[in-house]
């Protein structure tokens, strides 16, 4: 969070087409193929100047230059769908980054969790990038022998300190003369973290006072046997102390500790010709004019091109996850036939009344709340949303928007199907105009619905917290509705104003109920009653107004569905613009925080007792003790 970052030398913004990172994390799609993926990626990024032959030569050349042939046509893998293993999701990541042949390529342990055999392929393929003239920096994680053959550079670092820079081939000799030469028959990698990684310090200081207790104890007992039963020859044979000693001669690095180790190795190498080297190379590099790199704005491809490739890959997502919408299509009909039955042919007596108002309720309400069942599949989406936005592929309104366009027909089919089923079975009204406008209603409602979770997912990313978060707020606006509490009998401070405005379903019961009950005429509650009709119904019992139509409060819901829309990509831009701000600010002020502490102080780069004290409470026993 803090420093500098210079570019050959220079500070310079490293802007799109400049560098790639690959996250530790295999942040994908899981319901594409390979082939897909790279293509949907290659369609986002590559300029509208290429023909769609070079777009394909380009992408069959990255499928084959990462090895991936054999897995090209495979889908992903996801939790209903079996995929590709670890290792090709890996080399797929890198491939995907790889497309615009970025002149530096920045990658976070891109071998964890793979086997030796993935690994080696994984930084072969990596080595292959570098020989087309790229810049390939990488953190790795426990590399093996074939692995670490491969890295033409290596940096060492502990603790925020250098311990090497320079060759990987000459690590080795550097250590070597340092004083801690790397055993014939062991892997380099394996003896530099041994070397200098002082995690476990305390734990060694602990195991090895135990293990010098445990063997004073034997050299006790053995001097004891030793004076009882001096006439017995083979207990000669045992000598515990020769034994210690031969084990000290093996392990060489045991009678340090790995902090001791790693200080002397830093203080070897700021005096070493390795660091000289690196820094008049600096110097060189920093003195060079004419090294200004080409600066490019964004993707290279057109914004239309943009959205139709996003719509097409969300589509096809959204389609083949059976958790994002299949489901939900399901248990809406199973719901929408539930309804249908408990309120079929609700007729016009006086009890129909509350029972037409019942189902409105529902409908509105509680059925359109199961929409928050696609948010964990929203989450995966917007995962490879950040990553893909991080990297500049494309630009957040083109996300918006895509994401709408490619699930409308979902919701489409979703509004259609539930409002036929439960419309023309509870049969409240018969002519086609209130039917299409009962479909409307239940569209704008999931749609408004599914924007509130979406505004939740930008600022809860946890799918478990964000479900929770969804519920409340969803639960809020239900409660201002007007079903649980007329709409005139909420407080007018706070739950009427603003709450009930901002509420989709104040807006939405209150045009279901008028297209439900305007010009139909109910029976008296006793016989011979006169007939109530369905304005005063409105007016006297559920304490609506009638001086606007249904068709504003539609045209309110709407509103509400495209201010979220707008307030979900209001919030993207602002997380974008300000998080590299609030993460400095907290860096800085934490750092702050530490200098003030007294425990918070450098330590010396040369090993001093003073300031490790690596011996146990067990081994410290009888030393320098004021203990008798």
């Amino acid at each position: 969070m803090t420093g500098n970052i210079l570019l050959n030398g220079k500070k310079q913004r490293l802007n799109y087409g400049t560098i790639a990172y690959v996250t530790q994390e295999d942040v994908l799609l899981g319901t594409l193929t390979v082939r897909e993926t790279i293509t949907y990626s290659a369609h986002l990024r590559l300029p509208n100047t290429l023909t769609k032959d070079e777009k394909k030569g380009i992408i069959d050349g990255t499928i084959m230059e990462m090895g991936l042939q054999d897995c090209a046509d495979r889908l992903i893998g996801s939790w209903h769908l079996r995929g590709i293993s670890g290792g090709e999701r890996k080399r797929l990541s890198i491939a995907l980054e790889f497309l615009i042949r970025p002149r530096l390529l920045f990658l976070d342990e891109p071998t964890s969790g793979l086997d030796s055999a993935s690994a080696f392929f994984v930084v072969q393929a990596l080595k292959n990038v570098a020989r087309d003239g790229r810049t390939v920096i990488s953190s790795i994680h426990q590399p093996s022998s074939e692995v670490f053959a491969l890295f033409d550079d290596l940096c060492l670092l502990s603790g925020g300190e250098i311990v090497y820079f320079g060759e990987a081939k000459m690590a080795v000799k550097f250590f070597a003369e340092a004083g801690f030469p790397c055993p014939s028959r062991r892997n380099p990698s394996d003896h530099f973290l041994r070397c200098i990684n002082s995690d476990f310090d305390v734990v060694t200081a602990t195991l090895r006072g135990s293990q010098r207790l445990r063997t004073a104890m034997v050299e006790h007992l053995y001097q004891q046997q030793k004076d009882e039963f001096c006439w017995q020859s083979n207990i000669h044979n045992y000598q515990p102390s020769l034994m210690a000693e031969a084990d000290k001669l093996a392990d060489p690095l045991g009678n340090l500790a790995t902090s001791d180790i790693k200080a002397m190795l830093v203080y070897k190498y700021n005096s070493s010709e390795y660091a000289s080297r690196t820094r008049s190379r600096i110097q060189e590099i920093s003195t060079i004019q004419g090294l200004e790199i080409e600066r490019i704005k964004g993707s290279q491809a057109r914004w239309w091109t943009q959205l139709s490739t996003l719509t097409q890959r969300s589509f096809a997502n959204m389609s083949r996850d059976v958790g994002y919408y299949w489901s939900r299509l399901g248990i809406y009909v199973i719901v929408a036939i539930c309804v249908g039955t408990l309120f079929y042919d609700v007729g016009t007596s006086y009890t129909a009344i509350f029972a037409r108002g019942a189902c409105g309720g529902f409908v509105t309400g509680f059925m359109t709340f199961m929409s928050i069942g696609g948010f964990p599949s929203f989450i995966e989406e917007m995962k490879v949303f950040t990553k893909e936005r991080l990297n500049g592929h494309y630009g957040v309104a083109v996300f918006v928007l895509s994401n709408f366009l490619s699930s409308f027909p979902f919701l489409a089919a979703i509004s259609v199907i539930t409002g036929t089923i439960t419309f023309y079975m509870v049969k409240s009204r018969t002519e086609f105009s209130h039917y299409v406008y009962y479909c409307l209603n239940i569209f704008g409602c999931i749609a408004v619905v599914e924007s509130c979770m979406m505004i939740v997912a930008s600022l809860v990313p946890n799918f478990l917290m964000g479900i929770i978060a969804g519920a409340g707020v969803l639960g809020i606006m239900m409660m201002t509705a007007g079903f649980f509490r007329l709409l005139p009998d909420l407080p007018k401070i706070f739950w009427r104003y603003p709450v009930s405005l901002m509420s989709y379903g104040s807006w939405s019961l209150q045009g279901g109920y008028k297209n439900d009950l305007i010009g139909v005429v109910f029976d008296g509650l006793w016989p011979g009653d006169p007939r109530l009709n369905g304005e005063d119904v409105l007016k006297n019992m559920f304490g609506l107004s009638l001086d606007h139509s249904k068709w504003w409060d539609l045209f309110a819901l709407y509103c509400l569905f495209l201010t979220y829309r707008v307030l979900f990509f209001v919030i993207l831009k602002l997380k974008e613009r300000t998080t590299p701000f609030f993460r400095s600010l907290y860096a800085k002020r934490t750092i702050h925080y530490l200098k003030r502490r007294p425990s918070f102080r450098r330590k010396p780069s040369f090993p001093s007792r003073r300031h490790y004290n690596l011996h146990s409470l067990s081994s410290q026993e009888g030393l320098s003790s004021p203990i008798p």
